[in-house]
């Protein structure tokens, strides 16, 4: 796997505290439990997980509903991060045109992919940012927004560091799902319990991710629909024509930021499985919006060979911010940031 998608994967589902575009965060959820339990046929998780992977859904749409429960403070180029719950909507051609539309309190983002250009379109600024899409990836790069993409990554990244099972069904937006649990082998040092992904019954595809974190029974986040629907799409959804008035640019190599502007370096992940972390950049301190949070008040004062910065935690993550402007992330103890800062 690439160190962009490891990144954004782990930025998915338990890094949680990186700063403004070193990790983003993918959290989302669906209310708890309609319904019984639906009976379905047994299923071994090593059949499970190669259904998963050879899943071919085709066409559908569906909506989103985001709900994060890290417990952060909302961070200056990283909003997302903050409590709070948001919804998404989005559409899939089922051969690589896809669109999500991402309602905020200021208007909407719309991430729009036709299979060759992938467009990112801000209405609070009027902003639009377009990058080629080169063969196999996998746009438009909605992160929270993709739970069927969120679970996958995550069932491909872990499930050689995880005892996997089987743990009964569940109704997911309507559907009849396995639940599929990835749980940290003993050698791996994380602060996660386990990974759950309700997988479509029929179609195959998750519908669900939950994350729980070690002393916990309330998931930490989720991602899935809310409602889901399986079909021909409207060809005029994937493709984008920039409103009258927008600022139009081209991504840089390695994309755009949330706000369109051009992206820093990719950031570098050290380890793998559960005990991955991500270091980037945070921005400067004159770059996060006015009125935001002070980063340098931000948790307690850490320092080692690595140099000085302070430590975020919750129950799920942890995040050094230090003092020359990087930021380590995981879904791990301090002392595995240490690690991977001093490497």
């Amino acid at each position: 796997m690439a160190v962009g998608t490891a990144g954004r994967l782990w930025a998915r589902i338990g890094t949680g505290v990186a700063i403004a575009g070193a990790v983003g965060l993918g959290l989302v959820a669906v209310p708890a439990g309609a319904g019984a339990a639906p009976e379905l046929p047994p299923v071994s998780p090593e059949d499970l997980v190669t259904s998963v992977a050879q899943a071919n859904p085709g066409p559908l749409d569906g909506t989103v509903e985001l709900d994060n429960a890290l417990g952060l403070p909302a961070i200056p180029g990283a909003p997302e991060l903050a409590n709070g719950t948001k919804e998404a909507r989005v559409w899939s051609d089922g051969a690589g045109k896809g669109r999500v539309a991402l309602p905020s309190d200021q208007g909407e983002k719309t991430l729009v992919s036709d299979g060759t250009t992938a467009w990112s379109y801000d209405s609070a600024d009027r902003t639009a940012t377009k990058k080629a899409v080169t063969p196999g990836e996998h746009r438009p790069d909605a992160g929270a927004a993709d739970p069927t993409r969120s679970a996958a990554d995550a069932i491909e990244r872990l499930r050689t560091t995880s005892t996997v099972s089987v743990d009964g069904t569940a109704e997911v937006a309507g559907r009849p799902a396995y639940e599929l649990v990835l749980a940290p082998k003993p050698t791996e040092r994380t602060l996660l319990r386990e990974v759950r992904i309700a997988v479509d019954s029929e179609k195959r595809i998750p519908l669900r991710l939950t994350v729980l974190a070690t002393g916990s029974a309330d998931p930490a986040f989720e991602v899935g629909f809310t409602d889901i629907t399986f079909g021909p799409q409207d060809p005029a959804l994937f493709t984008f024509t920039p409103p009258p008035g927008t600022t139009v640019q081209d991504a840089p190599q390695g994309g755009a930021d949330r706000g369109g502007k051009p992206a820093g370096a990719e950031p570098t992940v050290v380890g793998d499985g559960w005990d991955t972390v991500v270091i980037g950049k945070r921005p400067a301190q004159d770059q996060t919006p006015q009125g935001g949070p002070d980063l340098s008040q931000l948790g307690t004062p850490v320092s080692g060979s690595w140099g000085s910065g302070r430590l975020v935690t919750t129950a799920v993550a942890s995040a050094i911010l230090t003092d020359d402007g990087r930021v380590a992330a995981g879904a791990v103890p301090e002392q595995v940031l240490t690690e991977a800062l001093s490497k």
